[in-house]
Formats: C-alpha cells, structure tokens, sequence
C-alpha cells in the first residue's frame, strides 16, 4: 500500500470523525488544504480571480452543510471538486463569460487610425473582464513532503489563451473539458458529476476540443509539462522591462513578432501588428510619460510585470498596470496590460 492511499485514508478517517462529531474546525482545516487546488479550478471555470475565491468559500460552506453525504467512499478532494464544479456552473447561469478586447473591438492596424487609442484610453469597467492570476496563488512546482497529493498546475492550462479560449465554451462543455483533459477524470466520472450520460460527456468534449482548437495559438502545447519559465522567456522579460525604464520604443519594437497583438483591458482597445505599435509609439512618445519602473511579477506562469510611473514633478512611483507576454519563439507574440483595477489579487503596492 503506498503512503498516498495511507494519507487517503487517514483523511478519509478524519473527516468522517468530524462529521460524527459536528467538529467544525476539524472539517474546515482538512478542507483547507485544497483551497489552492480549488481555487485554480473555479479560476479557470469562472476567469476571475476574485469570484473564484468567492465560489471556494461556497464550496466549503456547502461541503458542511452536506457533510452528512461524505461516507467516504470517494476521496475528499474528489468530492469537494464535484460541490465547486456545481456552484461554478450555478454561477454561470447568471453571469456572462469574461471577455479580452479582442471579443468586443475591432482591432487598430497599420491601415487605420493610431491616433484613437488617445493618450488616455477610454474604459469600460463594466464588462466582465477576463482577470490574471498571481503565481503566488499556484501551488509550488514541486509539491512537497506534507503536501504529496498537491496538484501541479501547467503552464499550459493556466495561460491566458488557453482561459480565454475556455471562456468561448458553454458551461457544461468548459466543466467538462477541465474535468476530463486537466484534472484527468474518467468519462464516467464526469458524468456522474453533471447527472448525464457518457456518451453526451464524450460528445461534448469532442467540440470542447475542436473550439479550443480554433482558439489557441497553434504554437500552444510546447509548455504542457512546464511549470517555470525558459532561459530565452526570462531574457525576453528582462529586455523588455530595460526597454520600458530607458523609453526605448525602438528596442522595445524589436523584441515584437510581426503580427503581434497588444491588448489594453479594461479599455476596449488592441493593437494588431507591429506597424500599428510603433506608430502608437509614434503619436504618444515615451517622454510624455515620465519615469518608469518594472517589477518582474509572477502571472499564469508567464512573463510579467508590474509597471510603475513617476510623472514630471512628483516624488512616487504610481502603479499603472500589470504587463504579461506571451513568448513565440525568441520574440513577444502578444501583450496584454492589465489596468491596476483588473489586477488587485496581486496585491501591488500602489507606490514604491
């Protein structure tokens, strides 16, 4: 018998103590051990960060209030799964998918006007923003000696193109997907799970597939067993954030594919193509900006950072965003720059 069956077991034990035993604290400190898990699983559900902590603490409450149900016949952790799988889905039935701007505007190219991208963008914050996920938040690379059964996330299924190609699913076509191709569940796990057939789970995760195909980078899949990031990646990152502290627009371009994207939420704006950057660029040079600092951030297990401005006359460094890159190749195939409202779970300093 290995020693994760043992632990199995024993927690097994535990929990159906605690029931028999209305212990509260017990229940709640077991059931703790898998917020991180839990919390991953309603991020990718949901692509909030802030609902998604929401739904874990409904999904303990509900735990509780059910604990009657655990006989311990299935692993604790499965069963939580399947109470946080339902209250996301419940969740969804009254709250629209999260959106990037690609979903809501046509982009700004070469061919079109720069100029409307305005030295001050215009926001809308009342669109359901798709949120970044602080690496901090993740479990470790590695889990640990107390920790065997902590589940290692890939780099792959918490990207932001990945999360935002779940995001075109349906609800049930998303659970089942992230049951079956992420957490690894059977067929008629998952099944059981949404009080279905096998053969409707098989034929949803067929189009699941087939839409995410249509929605991925055709390069995504090289990071599906990477947890950290690549020697070339954190170069790129590094020259990135020198080209935004020295105002270099022209090294910083340099570093672009071709047919990069930039997208700027919660303002409805993308830049499609390197030609449209450099003339943004162009139009709002570097020098209106002031002084700039990087921070090199942990996101989705990508290359990010925290950028910070000091306008003309003042004495502080005030947070502007947070700046995450996808990397193809050795150049930088998409940016995206969260505003400081879109990024609060990473609890940045506001100055420094």
């Amino acid at each position: 018998m290995s020693a994760r069956t043992v632990a199995s077991g024993d927690e097994a034990a535990a929990i159906l103590d605690a029931v028999r035993n209305d212990d509260a604290p017990a229940f709640a400190a077991i059931a703790e051990r898998y917020r991180r898990q839990l919390r991953v699983h309603c991020y990718r559900m949901l692509g909030s960060v802030s609902d998604a902590e929401d739904l874990v603490q409904e999904t303990f409450l509900r735990a509780w209030r059910a604990r009657a149900g655990f006989e311990g016949r299935s692993l604790f952790r499965t069963w939580l799964y399947r109470i946080a799988t339902n209250a996301c889905l419940n969740a969804l039935e009254r709250a629209p998918r999260r959106v990037m701007p690609q979903d809501v505007a046509a982009p700004v190219t070469a061919e079109t006007d720069a100029s409307q991208a305005r030295s001050e963008p215009p926001w809308a914050p009342e669109l359901p923003w798709l949120q970044p996920y602080p690496d901090d938040l993740l479990e470790p690379a590695a889990p640990s000696e107390t920790e065997p059964d902590a589940v290692v996330v890939s780099r792959e299924t918490i990207q932001l193109a990945f999360l935002l190609a779940l995001q075109h699913l349906a609800p049930k076509q998303r659970a089942i997907l992230i049951l079956r191709e992420v957490l690894g569940w059977s067929a008629k796990e998952t099944a059981a799970l949404l009080e279905t057939s096998v053969q409707s789970v098989n034929a949803a995760l067929q189009r699941a597939r087939a839409t995410m195909r249509g929605r991925m980078p055709s390069t995504h899949g090289d990071t599906a067993a990477v947890t950290t990031l690549t020697a070339t990646e954190r170069e790129l990152l590094r020259r990135f954030m020198d080209a935004w502290e020295q105002k270099d627009a022209q090294a910083l371009t340099a570093l672009l594919c071709d047919d990069v994207r930039w997208a700027m939420p919660p303002s409805p704006l993308w830049f499609d193509g390197r030609a449209a950057i450099i003339r943004l660029f162009e139009l709002f040079p570097f020098a209106r900006l002031g002084d700039i600092r990087m921070v090199a951030v942990g996101a989705n297990r990508q290359p990010a950072a925290a950028c910070y401005v000091r306008p003309h006359g003042q004495s502080e460094y005030r947070l502007t965003g947070l700046v995450v890159l996808r990397i193809e190749g050795d150049e930088i195939a998409e940016v995206t720059s969260f505003a400081p409202p879109l990024v609060s779970a990473f609890q940045l300093p506001p100055t420094v």
